[in-house]
């Protein structure tokens, strides 16, 4: 970065661990100071080691953004203290593979919340500074079952498609004031989030289906850095699968369930 942008701020959230650390460091390796947060206290020692690490400014913020107003706190913290954000991550998300009414009313409320109030308020609040100022980034942690109206993904991927939607709409409004707003879609990522054996997560990493952190991390911001609305990681694997599955008629999933067979 130029030296008069290095005290524009890099803010990441859900930044204690796996795909949320990995966007840290890696905007650390760029330069950027970092504002990141958690609901939990280990990230005030990720901010002590990235900085460590990187030698940039880290600041670690205890946030639960679950929560109606996490935004708006959110925002005006960083306001307050001069803070100007070039670049906002919206990683913060929960993951339950459960049908929609075995999950309690607080996990549903939070899922919610997470994945669209809360990124969806962030980008507004800090959109309009980047808009104003007509340079930033958007960075949203999407999902490939945003695609997917399946059963025990229906709050998880309905949620991610309304973050997909109003990812690629922001993009299109946002694009002529220098602004990009990208939409990164996962797949399955090494984080240990699926409770699978070791040795279906080694095949699933050598067959491509899997990947890690920091690949899912590079790409995202590879793609974010050169102004695209989207990139699906891995690609082939899941953009097939999502094609099929959208072509299943919703009488033979019925019947899978019934069967058992999912």
């Amino acid at each position: 970065m130029k030296d008069e942008e290095k005290y524009r701020y890099a803010l990441v959230t859900g930044a204690s661990s796996g795909i949320g650390l990995e966007f840290a460091r890696q905007l650390a390796q760029k330069g950027y100071p970092l504002i990141i947060v958690s609901n939990v206290n280990e990230i005030m020692d990720c901010a002590k080691q990235l900085n460590e690490q990187y030698g940039v400014t880290v600041h670690g913020l205890v946030r639960n953004l679950g929560t109606a107003d996490a935004a708006r706190e959110l925002y005006d913290y960083c306001h307050a203290q001069g803070w100007e954000v070039e670049v906002l991550v919206n990683n913060a998300g929960v993951y339950h593979d459960k049908d929609i009414l075995d999950d309690s009313e607080a996990f549903t409320q939070l899922i919610i919340q997470l994945h669209m109030t809360t990124p969806a308020m962030l980008c507004y609040m800090f959109g309009k500074d980047m808009r104003e100022r007509r340079k930033g980034y958007i960075l949203n942690v999407c999902s490939v079952t945003s695609n997917m109206a399946a059963q025990r993904l229906g709050t998880y991927g309905s949620t991610k498609a309304f973050l997909t939607n109003f990812t690629r709409a922001l993009h299109i409004e946002l694009h002529k004031y220098g602004v990009h707003v990208t939409n990164v879609s996962p797949g399955a990522v090494d984080t240990g989030l699926y409770n699978i054996k070791p040795w279906m997560t080694k095949a699933g990493k050598c067959l491509g289906i899997i990947v890690s952190p920091q690949t899912l991390a590079r790409r995202g911001l590879r793609a974010m850095f050169r102004g695209r609305s989207k990139t699906t990681v891995p690609t082939v694997f899941w953009w097939i699968l999502c094609g099929i599955i959208l072509l299943i008629p919703t009488c033979l999933l019925r019947l899978i369930r019934r069967l058992g067979l999912f």
